[in-house]
């Protein structure tokens, strides 16, 4: 698998791997992990696709200088310029959970025309479910800004997002999800950059339902799959039901006994749902 590096025109730079040949598919991550939540599903897939997975900003080998915006502007922007350079005018995309929303944003926006599109377990236009866990987690990212605290926080958040917390994130306590986590934070520690970045990311997200994402669905002309994991609190089917009525050419599938990690309780399904939907 290559490592290579996407220079956006700020100056932002974004680390992705790309492994296969055929047309280019690229995988977005969700929030605070990196693309190594997709490693489950490569191999399957890189026999048909030129996979393509890049570590957003902010997480894993990416962008996380405190100089840039990080608005969901910015971030939708930059997602939309790398997959333009990366994979073509054109590309498939896929996205879970922060990916799914970036990949969401970009399109409804203009920025981002994919083929086709999957949205894994994402919101959409609803509320946090975890509103509370959220809304303390942010207070934490927030107080890096305050002189001193940030590489404090920043090892903080090593002791807190522990690998078996990966597990409890697995429906079916895969030990594997346990290393994702391990990677994703691997670098974490002592980054005071980094811990700066994330106080200016969670200012700056929107925390609320996403209600005006209801106006733009039925203008998304694009072929779009919602696979969804039946175990996920934190994501639940109805927000998918909702988007499915407004979306024009929308078609939804359910995995059973998976979670959070939706890729490493039921690879194959996964695997099995994104070759057959992109064809």
């Amino acid at each position: 698998m290559r490592l290579r590096l996407y220079h956006h025109r700020d100056g932002a730079r974004v680390a992705y791997r790309e492994t296969g040949t055929g047309p280019p598919l690229v995988l977005l991550h969700s929030l605070g992990l990196s693309h190594r939540e997709w490693e489950p599903v490569v191999a399957p897939l890189a026999d048909r696709f030129r996979v393509v997975l890049p570590d957003l900003p902010l997480h894993g080998d990416s962008e996380d200088r405190p100089r840039h915006p990080y608005t969901p502007e910015w971030l939708y922007e930059i997602v939309a310029g790398f997959c333009a350079e990366a994979a073509g005018p054109r590309p498939l995309v896929a996205g879970h959970e922060f990916g799914a929303e970036l990949a969401l944003r970009a399109l409804t926006a203009g920025a981002l025309r994919p083929s086709k599109l999957v949205l894994s377990s994402t919101r959409l236009h609803r509320r946090d479910e975890h509103g509370a866990i959220r809304a303390s987690w942010r207070m934490a990212c927030r107080a890096a800004a305050l002189p001193g605290m940030d590489r404090l926080l920043s090892h903080a958040a090593t002791l807190v997002f522990r690998p078996p917390l990966g597990e409890r994130l697995s429906a079916q306590r895969n030990p594997a999800a346990g290393d994702l986590l391990r990677h994703a934070f691997a670098d974490v520690g002592g980054n005071g950059n980094r811990a700066r970045s994330w106080a200016k990311f969670v200012r700056e997200w929107p925390v609320g339902a996403q209600h005006q994402l209801l106006d733009s669905y039925s203008n998304i002309d694009v072929p779009v799959l919602l696979l969804w994991a039946d175990q996920d609190a934190a994501h639940p089917l109805q927000g998918a039901q909702e988007a499915l009525d407004l979306i024009p050419d929308a078609q939804l599938r359910t995995l059973p006994g998976t979670g959070f990690l939706i890729a490493y309780d039921d690879p194959v399904g996964v695997a099995r749902e994104l070759i057959a939907f992109y064809g």
